[in-house]
């Protein structure tokens, strides 16, 4: 099985071949942020954990600026970052479904002993690592905050 890094270089070949524009700016971008994310902190190269944690935020970045763009009536540019994200989420896991994700919190939750919204701080540590690239994090926090908030 090939290394993201590994996909991520073949994939980039493929669409200089193909003349694939948007993949083609795309993989580049992300092959940058990972050298920037390498550059600044000690660990000299990332591994797939790490070069999935670049992805994520990267997907993220996209979504928020492609809500501005629709925010400021700017569909064409919105239309860009969406295509983007499409590029980048060939690369990250699969994301959960919203009753996976509920499975997930609600396990987590008993792990925990969570009582109340109180012990948020205690279930989003042992949920986050557990669902690194499967779901975003405001997604798990919500999901989190949702069912403590119903036990009390």
């Amino acid at each position: 099985m090939p290394t993201i890094r590994e996909r991520l270089d073949a994939d980039l070949k493929d669409a200089m071949r193909a003349k694939d524009e948007v993949k083609l700016t795309t993989i580049r971008a992300i092959k940058s942020a990972i050298k920037y994310k390498e550059v600044e902190g000690a660990n000299k190269v990332l591994d797939d954990a790490g070069i999935l944690g670049v992805l994520t935020s990267e997907v993220k970045k996209r979504r928020e600026a492609s809500a501005e763009f629709k925010a400021a009536n700017r569909t064409d540019l919105s239309d860009k970052e969406e295509k983007e994200i499409v590029v980048l989420q060939a690369y990250l896991p699969t994301q959960l479904s919203a009753e996976q994700l509920t499975a997930e919190v609600t396990r987590a939750i008993t792990e925990a002993g969570a009582k109340s919204i109180k012990d948020l701080g205690n279930v989003m540590k042992i949920i986050t690592p557990r669902l690194k690239g499967q779901a975003e994090g405001k997604a798990i926090s919500d999901e989190v905050k949702g069912q403590l908030s119903k036990l009390g």
